[in-house]
């Protein structure tokens, strides 16, 4: 009787937990959610990729220079009677700088001319005795030794004549020199000695001033040895044409941003790299017609010429910069996107990258939407600007709707 009832019990609990098994799974097939709808993929832009000529440039740090700077000397010693320019400002060629007391330089002409009117009178004397002795010596009248007499007298008072009037040249470029003038055009620096003070031509105070010619203008730049091997590799492996004579134009950019209107060409390297930088320099002559460029300025010098034949070009927002380099998305022929790795070179504009290697001709490159692109993943290709309109239009990440 006992076992009947155990084996009663055992049926009943087992119906109760199998309604409860029951109840469980139908509670739970109703408490499960639909799965979310699948994300739809991210709208994206793109430029394929077409090998061109674009320029190849390079920029400089540089620094502007007088084409002729000319330190005005005092030749003639004497006292300074007038500054006649104004300092730091442009002045002409043969523009009257300084003054010296003349009348020393005066008196010494004159002291000059003198000494010339006496010899001159003397040759005049001497060749009067010779033309009398001459014939008189031809008919045996006087004797060898007074015609030899006589020529040496007037050679003498011709030597004097010459030497008198050397002495009136040498007073006349005195009392000029006493009148000191520009030699070029330029802008004259600050006087170093003032009026009234003596000025010694044989010192180092004989240095007066100096005027710099502004046009044309010399830039100086500087290029390392880096650069230029890395030219001539390019060069080498033709992936950059020099200009037809190495005849390079030079641009300048002025330290405000402004660009400089004229154009000037490179007139100068120099042959051997400084032990100092290694560096060596390199010159260009830039028009400088209103004298906007000042020696002693830095600017920026951009050297055109040279091309890049067959370059890839994208704009520099489709270039990502990853942990191993440069990065950019590729658009596949299945539609999916694919990160590729790719090496930069030059910037080209102001919004533009060349690709030294990583793609080819045909290559779709992501511009816009590069943010929302998972490699491996599809992607929607719309009009450029349109996936940007559409980033602006889409709810914020972690915002839901009420």
């Amino acid at each position: 009787m006992a076992t009947h009832l155990n084996v009663h019990c055992m049926v009943e609990r087992a119906v109760v937990f199998s309604a409860v098994a029951a109840l469980a799974v139908g509670l739970a097939a109703c408490s499960k959610e639909p799965p979310p709808p699948q994300r739809p993929p991210p709208l994206v832009s793109v430029v394929t990729v077409t090998p061109q000529t674009v320029p190849y440039t390079a920029t400089f740090v540089a620094q502007t220079e007088s084409s002729r700077q000319v330190d005005i000397l005092a030749r003639v010693s004497g006292f300074l009677d007038r500054i006649a320019y104004r300092e730091g400002e442009v002045v002409k060629q043969g523009q009257v700088l300084f003054e010296l007391d003349p009348k020393p330089f005066q008196a010494q002409l004159d002291g000059a001319r003198g000494e010339l009117q006496a010899q001159q009178a003397r040759f005049t004397t001497a060749r009067a005795t010779l033309d009398r002795v001459k014939p008189l010596a031809a008919q045996n009248a006087l004797s060898q030794s007074d015609l030899d007499r006589a020529q040496g007298e007037f050679d003498s008072a011709a030597a004097a004549v010459y030497a008198a009037q050397a002495k009136v040249k040498e007073a006349e470029l005195n009392l000029g020199y006493a009148t000191i003038r520009s030699p070029v055009n330029g802008v004259a620096s600050r006087a170093t000695v003032r009026e009234g003070a003596y000025v010694n031509s044989l010192s180092p105070e004989a240095k007066l001033t100096y005027v710099a010619a502004l046009d044309p203008i010399w830039v100086n730049f500087s290029v390392s040895q880096n650069q230029v091997t890395r030219n001539r590799e390019l060069i080498g492996k033709g992936l950059v044409i020099p200009p037809k004579d190495e005849a390079y134009d030079v641009e300048l950019t002025l330290p405000d941003g402004t660009p400089y209107p004229q154009k000037g060409r490179i007139s100068f390297a120099d042959p051997s790299f400084s032990q100092d930088t290694g560096t060596f320099l390199v010159r260009a002559v830039i028009p400088n017609p209103k004298h906007d460029l000042r020696p002693g300025m830095f600017v920026t010098a951009t050297v055109h010429g040279a091309v890049r034949p067959n370059a890839i070009v994208v704009p520099q927002l489709a270039v990502q910069q990853g942990s191993n380099g440069h990065l950019v998305y590729v658009v596949k022929d299945d539609g999916t996107a694919e990160l590729r790795p790719v090496i930069v070179g030059d910037y080209y504009g102001a919004k533009e990258i060349v690709i030294v290697s990583g793609l080819h001709a045909g290559d779709r490159v992501v511009v816009d939407g590069v943010l929302r692109v998972v490699p491996g993943h599809p992607v929607k290709i719309v009009e450029p600007g349109a996936a940007a309109e559409a980033a602006k239009g889409a709810p914020k990440a972690g915002s839901a709707k009420k």
